[in-house]
């Protein structure tokens, strides 16, 4: 790999303004000062930047707590993006796996690992995704019984079985738990609307064997620990 792309993989910076650091002498490579952005690197090559070492990551796993009014896109011209959210250091090949609407809070995983956003995302898979929601209307027992065995809540959608918990009912409102095994379009929402009740908030807390860590604040995100990544072995 070039030394330019390289350094522009990581996050250090344009490949346009990084031509200009490595010609300047910003640059070592293997302990020598290197002036030529077409050198050669291997992941063995030890780079600094600045004096500082540069290591080089082929797939990175990320793990974000969502804020309502950020989109879950690599890019976007009008919102703040998932992506917008990643810290320095972070590859620039690095997407979303999945979707939450703009207004939904939550966990999101982001990644560079193809082979794991697909298994994690085929309808085969099954993938349970777990939500916290607070509902315009008193969830019932029916509710319950109704998402256990699935039904049609719109013109051509018929959703799975899911599991619904009931944590509160006050004053006409609810406070639940969701777990699906898909992922449509506004599913969660069209799913209690269809029961004449509205969601309120949505939060997504886990995807998978992944769980929304409690000290991750919103707008937060960081590297997926040795824990996680051994939850997320199977689908690798």
């Amino acid at each position: 790999m070039r030394l330019d792309r390289f350094l522009s993989e990581m996050k250090i910076g344009t490949r346009s303004v990084l031509k200009k650091e490595i010609r300047k002498g910003a640059v070592t490579v293997d302990g020598e000062v290197v002036r030529d952005p077409s050198t050669s690197v291997t992941l063995n090559s030890t780079v600094t930047y600045n004096k500082t070492p540069v290591i080089f990551s082929e797939t990175q796993y990320y793990i974000i707590n969502k804020p309502s009014g950020v989109v879950t896109a690599t890019e976007d011209k009008h919102h703040t993006t998932v992506c917008d959210l990643l810290p320095e250091g972070a590859r620039s090949d690095i997407f979303p796996v999945g979707r939450l609407d703009i207004d939904t809070e939550g966990l999101i995983l982001l990644t560079n690992n193809g082979t794991l956003a697909h298994k994690m995302l085929a309808p085969k898979s099954h993938v349970d995704k777990k939500y916290y929601a607070k509902i315009k209307g008193e969830v019932s027992e029916d509710d319950i019984i109704a998402f256990k065995n699935g039904f049609k809540y719109d013109e051509d959608l018929i959703s799975l079985p899911a599991e619904l918990e009931i944590l509160d009912v006050k004053d006409g409102n609810s406070e639940v738990y969701v777990t699906i095994h898909e992922g449509k379009f506004h599913q969660i929402k069209k799913m209690f609307l269809a029961r004449g009740m509205e969601v309120m908030y949505l939060k997504r807390v886990t995807f998978g064997p992944l769980e929304l860590p409690e000290e991750l604040s919103q707008g937060n995100c960081r590297e997926l620990n040795e824990v996680e990544m051994n939850l997320l072995s199977e689908y690798m």
